[in-house]
């Protein structure tokens, strides 16, 4: 009996081995983890020179360590497809206004990057930024507006008050002799030409120098009489042209000139300047025009945001700007380009840390704008054909070799034929 069941407790023992063997897990190979997803670059386009570019360096630096960003300088290229985001300067909005459909809102680009746009915006900012709806299209990064920068010591050595500037034209004139007399070859200059002479000079004079529909109008009798005031003044030496840009400024930073008509931010520039004591002033008005002194005009570099990008590098593009946008970020612009704050709260942080350094130009320039300093938004400097023939015009006239008045109608004539031409040049924005 027990010889018949040995067989049947063998093949039973064989059959729980075999299930026993059959129940362990059978062994698997683990597949590698997925390698992480590569951090997509975002770039940020500008024309920017050798010093402007190592200051915004610094700052897309900053953000990337503090952001762990991965935000790239490239050369803004004329002719290339903009970039994620684009700074551009005041004299290259032509490209803006003529290829709306290379660029998008920027408030539209934050919303869907997941960071809508809360922004507080000064109302002098909202030139050529803001559409008709509202929406914030741009954002301007580094605005200014034109005041008057004096050397102190200059004044002094023409026994003048240094803290007495001249605030109207006519009195100008009184301290340039004074200055010319006292050795100065080179009493005044300006820079930017078009933007201080023809649309500024108008607005303060509240005769805008490009009307409502868009068409030029900077050749009624004030502007006639304060090209034609340049003019005699050029002839006794008391104004020096050196540009249509900005090369004026290195004349008055060497303390060549005495005085400079040019934009509020390049006191960043002029206060280490050797041998310059800086005083400020807003720009002169002309007394004899009715109504009084009016505002200044703001304009400057602004970012713009190019189409056709990634949704990762619009994610990038959205907090670097909102980076941009906090107190901390708006006061070292301030510090680094010198352009007015963006928000009342930035207002506030750079006016009080710039004033503890005795600098006054925040305060010349917003008493110079007055709250409207983006009224009227059509600016005839950002239309790059038109200024480039009210250059010209100017130049013929301050080189004795054309009437004022012969020179603006020809300027406005010539220009609106351009405008007429391309008519998106019309606009203060693309969209």
């Amino acid at each position: 009996m027990l010889h018949s069941l040995r067989p049947l407790a063998i093949a039973v023992g064989m059959a729980l081995a075999c299930s026993a063997h059959a129940a362990k897990p059978a062994k698997t190979v683990e597949k590698p983890a997925p390698a992480p997803a590569a951090a997509v670059d975002a770039y940020l386009a500008h024309n920017l020179g050798p010093t402007g570019e190592a200051q915004l360096q610094a700052v897309v630096d900053r953000f990337n360590a503090e952001q762990g960003g991965n935000l790239k300088l490239k050369r803004l290229e004329k002719g290339e497809a903009p970039a994620g985001l684009n700074l551009v300067r005041r004299y290259d909005m032509s490209d803006v206004l003529s290829n709306a459909k290379a660029f998008v809102p920027l408030q539209d680009m934050m919303a869907k990057a997941g960071q809508p746009l809360k922004l507080d915006l000064s109302p002098d900012l909202k030139a050529g930024v803001v559409d008709g709806k509202g929406r914030l299209v741009a954002l301007p990064l580094v605005y200014a507006t034109p005041v008057l920068f004096y050397n102190k010591n200059a004044l002094r050595k023409a026994g003048l008050d240094p803290e007495r500037p001249p605030l109207t034209w006519f009195e100008m004139q009184g301290v340039l002799d004074k200055l010319q007399d006292v050795g100065y070859v080179c009493p005044y200059t300006t820079s930017w030409p078009t933007w201080v002479h023809i649309d500024n000079v108008s607005s303060v004079s509240g005769v805008p120098a490009v009307n409502e529909k868009g068409v030029l109008s900077f050749n009624g009798l004030p502007h006639v009489k304060h090209v034609a005031m340049m003019a005699t003044w050029t002839k006794a030496n008391y104004f020096k042209l050196f540009g249509r840009r900005g090369e004026a400024s290195a004349k008055f930073h060497d303390g060549e000139c005495a005085m400079i008509t040019t934009d509020s931010s390049e006191h960043v520039y002029f206060r280490d300047a050797k041998g310059v004591d800086l005083g400020v002033a807003p720009l002169p008005y002309h007394d004899d025009v009715y109504g009084g002194r009016q505002h200044t005009l703001a304009d400057g570099a602004s970012l713009w945001v190019g189409a056709g990008r990634a949704a990762n590098e619009y994610k990038q593009a959205a907090k670097f700007v909102s980076f941009l946008l906090t107190p901390e970020a708006q006061v070292e612009l301030v510090r680094i380009y010198g352009g007015l704050p963006l928000t009342p709260a930035a207002r506030a942080a750079a006016r009080s840390k710039i004033l503890q350094d005795g600098d006054k130009t925040l305060e010349v320039a917003y008493a110079s704008l007055k709250g409207k300093g983006a009224i009227p938004p059509n600016h005839v400097s950002d239309a790059d054909p038109v200024r480039i023939i009210l250059n010209e015009e100017l130049e013929q006239v301050w080189s004795d070799k054309k009437p004022a008045k012969a020179a603006l109608d020809t300027a406005v004539a010539r220009g609106n034929a351009v405008l007429a031409a391309k008519p998106a040049l019309k606009k203060a924005q693309p969209f």
